[in-house]
C-alpha cells in the first residue's frame, strides 16, 4: 500500500509539472475568409460584381473568389494563410493586378484582410 501511494503522489507531480507549459486553445466554430474584395467602377464608384472575376493567386494554388447578392464583396481563401496576387477582370474593363495581399492567422482563423478595387473602363 506504502509503495501504491508513492507511485500515486510522484505520479501526481510529475503531471502537474507539465500542465504549467500547455495552454489551452478554445477557437470558434466560424469559418473565416482570409480575402474580401470590393470592386467599384472607377469612373462613377458604382459598386461591380455582374460579369466581374476576382482570382486570387499564390503559387500553385488558384482560386476563383466568390460573390453572393446579399454582399458586396468577392471573399475567398478560407482559413487559408499566405500571400496572394489579387487578379480582376469584367467585360469593358481593363484586367487589374494587385500588389502582394499577406494573409495571416494564428492557431485558429486567418486574420481577414480587405481591399477595394477601382476597375478602369475600356
Amino acid at each position: 500500500m506504502k509503495y501504491i501511494f508513492s507511485f500515486l503522489l510522484i505520479f501526481s507531480i510529475a503531471s502537474s509539472c507539465n500542465d504549467d507549459d500547455i495552454e489551452d486553445v478554445f477557437c470558434t466554430d466560424i469559418y473565416v475568409y482570409g480575402l474580401n474584395v470590393t470592386v467599384r467602377d472607377a469612373s462613377n464608384n458604382e459598386i461591380l460584381k455582374e460579369g466581374i472575376t476576382v482570382i486570387a493567386k499564390e503559387g500553385f494554388y488558384t482560386e476563383e473568389l466568390m460573390v453572393t447578392d446579399s454582399q458586396d464583396n468577392f471573399f475567398g481563401a478560407g482559413e487559408r494563410q499566405g500571400i496572394y496576387i489579387i487578379t480582376v477582370t469584367g467585360e469593358g474593363y481593363e484586367t487589374f493586378v494587385s500588389e502582394t495581399i499577406t494573409v495571416s492567422g494564428d492557431v485558429c482563423h486567418v486574420f481577414p484582410e480587405s481591399s477595394e478595387v477601382f476597375l478602369v473602363p475600356n
